[in-house]
């Protein structure tokens, strides 16, 4: 950017000086210019092109680059120098990557030095006689530098601010993902243990079983033989147990099931201490609007067979393990589904959100928690991944106390299963 500038900066100086015959004190002003040049230079070879500037360095640049175009202008006329909107550039570019210290301090030093442009300069350039420019105007040009600098640094610093939380956030939702993703493949890895593990235990139970029988019981031996035969058995009945869960996970992004069913799979793993959690349907939860399926008697609209989704499994679970941190003896998932949409609502007994967070709830970093360590990406992943299967997430709090987060998706869903062969299939699955 640097180079950018020192050759617009060169190029227009030239110009006016050469072409349109203007009274420029060029070398001064060629010095200037030369020594951001011979900066660049410096940097060139003293840095290597992947170098990364801490703080300090980005600032002390930042601090020199409007000392040097403060010069310029200094020698150009000061604020009648239609260029010296430029001063606005230093301060835009600290709030874009800067910390608000650095940004604040640098956005200081601009105004102080815009001020100082007002009674110190040299003449403005000009054929003939100086030109005069009314002291009012040369305060309108001062306001609005002023005005410009402050508001556009302060909403560049809110906008890149608001920018690096959503990527550290959905950095985050991410993280998350792929570990329930590597929790999902975990059970394949241990069929496979299980597998190879089998022959050889086999064998050592085998040798172990026929050894007890060689000694007697008065043998100093025997009671190590049997602490072997009874430690093997075990070992084969936790390889049993592995490999019928694995059985049981494998290929689950294959697996079709009804919505009830997922709900429930969602909330099998919480830690629910003395809690309540159930999981119910709720039939006129999503209200009555006449989208019954094809061939169906009114009122009976079939359940939602949906994909073994990882995202929504997360989501909802971690969704009720929030409601279950804050409530104080039960915690209710209601599910209901009618012809034309899917609704989730999560219900506890507890306090309720905070009013003051309520409409911020489900942004990055807002959370009722903050002073024991809560961030609030939880809630902000659980949101993101809903919202990318097509669903509207809610955060209200009920009328008799307690928080209630509803989720809506209209139909049909994203995950959901719509032919009559993966529907008899998902009902086999569920038998």
């Amino acid at each position: 950017m640097r180079w950018i500038a020192i050759s617009g900066q060169a190029v227009t100086s030239l110009i006016i000086y050469f072409v349109l015959k203007y009274d420029l004190p060029l070398m001064a002003v060629l010095a200037t210019i030369g020594a951001s040049l011979m900066l660049n230079v410096y940097i060139t070879f003293r840095h290597q092109v992947t170098k990364w500037l801490d703080e300090t360095e980005a600032m002390v640049y930042l601090v020199y680059d409007t000392l040097q175009l403060v010069m310029l202008l200094y020698l150009t006329g000061g604020l009648h120098n239609p260029f010296s909107f430029l001063l606005l550039a230093p301060a835009l570019i600290s709030a874009t990557v800067l910390s608000v210290r650095s940004t604040v301090m640098l956005i200081g030093l601009v105004l102080f030095c815009t001020s100082v442009l007002v009674f110190f300069h040299l003449p403005l350039p000009w054929p003939g006689r100086p030109h005069q420019i009314s002291h009012m105007y040369v305060l309108g040009i001062w306001s609005s530098i002023v005005i410009a600098i402050l508001f556009f640094s302060a909403n560049v610093m809110r906008v890149a601010g608001e920018s690096r939380r959503l990527s550290s956030a959905l950095m985050e939702t991410q993280i998350a993902l792929a570990r329930e993703q590597r929790l999902s493949s975990i059970g394949g890895l241990a069929a496979a243990a299980a597998h190879e593990l089998g022959t050889p235990l086999g064998t050592i139970s085998l040798v172990a079983k026929e050894l007890s029988h060689e000694f007697g019981k008065n043998d100093p031996h025997a009671e190590d033989i049997r602490l072997l035969v009874s430690q093997s058995e075990r070992c084969r009945k936790i390889l049993e147990r592995l490999t019928a869960r694995s059985e049981g996970s494998e290929n689950l992004s294959l697996h079709l099931l009804p919505i009830l069913n997922l709900v429930e799979m969602s909330i099998e793993n919480i830690n629910r201490g003395q809690i309540e959690v159930t999981v119910a349907h709720v039939p006129g939860l999503a209200g009555s609007d006449g989208g019954r399926q094809k061939n169906m008697p009114p009122g009976d609209v079939r359940q939602p067979v949906v994909t073994h989704s990882l995202e929504l499994i997360h989501s909802l679970e971690n969704l009720v393990e929030n409601a279950v941190d804050f409530a104080v003896a039960r915690v209710s998932v209601e599910v209901d589904w009618s012809g034309k949409k899917l609704i989730v609502r999560i219900c506890d007994d507890g306090p309720g959100f905070r009013y003051d967070i309520l409409r911020a709830l489900g942004e990055p970093y807002v959370s009722s928690r903050r002073d024991t360590g809560g961030m609030g990406l939880g809630v902000f992943i659980s949101k993101t991944l809903l919202e990318r299967t097509g669903a509207e997430v809610r955060f209200d709090n009920q009328t008799d106390g307690g928080a209630q987060v509803t989720i809506i998706w209209s139909r049909p869903l994203s995950f959901e299963i719509t032919s009559t062969h993966d529907k008899d299939r998902a009902g086999n699955d569920e038998g």
